[in-house]
């Protein structure tokens, strides 16, 4: 076992793939979450605000069919299309191409998580709005976001582990995250079973630490509701 130890991440720094790949794979999903979260909560104010008012139908009918066919389909098929399609023809570094992709995606799925944010606080909460002179726009910055971020916050951060297991996939486009480290190794040593081990071992040691600063997060909110 110290054998393939040596021969899978000691000798020629072969573990400099996986350390390599581990600060991309964290560099794609915090830029993703970033423009996921910005693209998200556009879209859920367009649909709350159409669901409670019946304004702004055309932008609404756009946001529906953002909504239905990003999560309508894979996110490794919308990634491979904006790399070989849209920027087929640019010279483009290819992380921002992966945070574009992951966080179109994710923005699809933060947006109906902020919506239903939104949607959950009492009408009467716009009402006290329009009583202390707000407009519409005042009122949902002030009065209605705060409440329903707090609501979904637990959620969000949820969405932000999805995140991270779904950049794996970036490695289709030659990007050497911590997959795709792994994968390197693997094609050196003949061996797939230690540096697959070793990738499997950090995505879950990442996804049960972020488990726990949500259940820590979680727990503050609903003491902080007492």
């Amino acid at each position: 076992m110290s054998r393939q130890l040596y021969l899978n991440f000691i000798k020629d720094n072969r573990w400099k793939y996986i350390v390599n790949g581990l600060g991309t794979t964290l560099q794609i999903t915090f830029f993703a979450v970033i423009l996921g979260i910005a693209l998200g909560f556009l879209i859920a104010v367009i649909r709350s605000t159409y669901d409670k008012t019946g304004k702004g139908k055309i932008l609404n009918f756009l946001a529906k069919v953002y909504l239905t066919v990003i999560r309508g389909t894979p996110v490794l098929v919308q990634l491979l299309i904006i790399y070989f399609v849209v920027f087929a023809s640019v010279d483009i570094n290819k992380i921002i191409v992966a945070v574009m992709a992951f966080g179109i995606n994710s923005g699809a799925y933060v947006a109906e998580i902020i919506r239903s944010g939104i949607m959950s606080i009492d009408d009467g909460q716009f009402e006290a709005g329009r009583s202390l002179g707000f407009n519409y726009t005042q009122t949902m910055i002030y009065i209605i976001l705060p409440q329903a971020l707090k609501n979904v916050l637990p959620a969000l951060a949820n969405e932000f582990i999805v995140l991270l297991k779904e950049t794996s996939v970036s490695g289709y486009i030659a990007i050497q995250d911590l997959t795709k480290g792994g994968d390197i190794i693997r094609s050196q040593t003949y061996n797939a079973l230690f540096p697959l081990l070793m990738v499997a071992a950090i995505y879950l040691i990442m996804v049960l630490f972020f488990e726990k600063l949500v259940s820590i997060l979680e727990r503050r909110l609903r003491n902080s509701e007492r």
